[in-house]
């Protein structure tokens, strides 16, 4: 594994910042063992930036359950954090702007990348411009579309400009689908550029359906089973997905219904549905053969700045309803490799399920074509679209022949 050390200059390291190894500080308030979009999609960026030989330090909040206590690592810097409400398993960072600026003065990062809004974020944001450094950020999260569905529909005015003062003073922000480029555009965000969302073919796979598995949940011979992936919360808008299972049941009465994923509303949606299968966090292996062994996912949500669970289901084969927004408008095509309604149309949304679960045949067309588009979107090109981004925001921020960085990378 990639490690920081001290100065080693050589040819390479003087080189143009458009061919040397990248020393690239990234910060985090959620990082894996949590499973969420942010974590896994970082985590691989980070695996995928130091395979391309970058040194990273990786700055996150402690998490008490799986870091032993002591210093950190070389190459991380683990600061305090505090869990957040209704998701005790995750925990936000607290302001840490001294700690950063202490560590960048002695390892001076190329650039520093910001990956979430809380307050080690901006503890980021303030140290990276006090010392002059380069920075980027990623735009993962529509905050501001979350406030409604906690009651909070007038905080979004207020949401969205502290987040387009947070990432305006990057040199450089990414987003994962065009149409949020555009969005947040209009909005006044400045310095944007499309980076997509990978999808690990190999892991998420048809080959990990599990007849054993669909025997525990209890399933028929021939029953469809619709499964839900991703946070149990107000903004994943899963009240529709009952009401289309509703209907896919007065049609096929023996099917089921999978949530996998844990949050605030799982002992709500117990009550309300009770011959669901809840099967809480899964990882790994375990969560692709969950996607395999259901026949079609149902993906409600609106409110997803780009949604993996779209990509995942696509590599396991899996007829897709969905809205036609982030990923899902980017990649699926409706009636060839998934089924799409407009985002103001719940009824066609019901529609689709329906249509996808009564008719075996058609859905194992789209599965089909489905595992065929995942194919083509692997996560190498996704790092070396972050890598030219990163290279941009150091062109812009500062002269190629400004001073090295004081670490780099390593073997292990």
């Amino acid at each position: 594994m990639a490690s920081i050390k001290s100065p080693n200059r050589s040819a390479v390291d003087e080189g143009p910042v458009a061919r040397r190894p990248l020393a690239v500080a990234v910060v985090t308030e959620t990082w894996p063992p949590e499973v969420n979009g942010v974590s896994l999609t970082l985590a691989r960026i980070v695996d995928g930036l130091k395979a391309r030989g970058h040194g990273v330090q990786l700055i996150r909040p402690r998490q008490p359950a799986v870091d032993a206590p002591g210093p950190s690592r070389p190459d991380e810097l683990l600061l305090r954090g505090c869990p957040i409400p209704n998701y005790p398993h995750l925990r936000m960072g607290l302001p840490g702007r001294g700690a950063l600026s202490r560590r960048w003065q002695q390892c001076r990062p190329d650039v520093v990348h910001v990956a979430t809004e809380g307050p080690l974020g901006w503890s980021a944001l303030r140290a990276a411009a006090a010392l002059r450094l380069p920075l980027s950020s990623d735009f993962r999260t529509n905050f501001h579309a979350y406030s409604r569905h906690y009651g909070a529909g007038w905080l979004a005015r207020p949401i969205l400009g502290w987040l387009r003062r947070f990432h305006n003073r990057a040199d450089a922000t990414m987003v994962p689908t065009a149409a949020l480029r555009d969005e947040l555009g209009a909005a006044g965000f400045q310095r944007l550029h499309v980076v997509g969302r990978g999808v690990d073919h190999e892991l998420f796979s048809p080959a990990r359906r599990s007849a054993a598995l669909r025997a525990s949940w209890g399933v028929a011979d021939g029953a469809p089973v619709a499964i839900c992936v991703g946070r149990l919360a107000p903004e994943k808008n899963l009240e529709l997905a009952l009401q289309a299972f509703a209907a896919i049941r007065r049609m096929r009465p023996h099917a089921r219904l999978l949530f996998v994923g844990d949050g605030p509303l799982r002992l709500t949606l117990q009550a309300r549905c009770e011959g669901a299968i809840f099967a809480g966090t899964r990882r790994g292996e375990d969560l692709a053969a969950h996607y395999a062994s259901a026949d079609l996912l149902l993906f409600p949500s609106l409110t997803e700045t780009f949604g993996n669970v779209t990509t995942e289901a696509l590599a396991s084969g899996l007829p897709l309803v969905a809205f036609d927004r982030a990923a899902a408008a980017q990649l699926v095509r409706s009636g060839d490799n998934g089924l799409l309604a407009p985002a103001d149309d719940e009824c066609q949304f019901v529609d689709h399920a329906v249509r996808a679960a009564v008719n075996p045949h058609f859905a194992r067309r789209l599965g089909q074509r489905a595992r065929e588009t995942a194919l083509a979107h692997g996560w190498d090109a996704v790092v070396a679209e972050v890598e030219s981004v990163l290279r941009g925001a150091i062109q812009r921020a500062t002269p190629v022949e400004a001073a090295q960085p004081a670490w780099r990378t390593s073997a292990a």
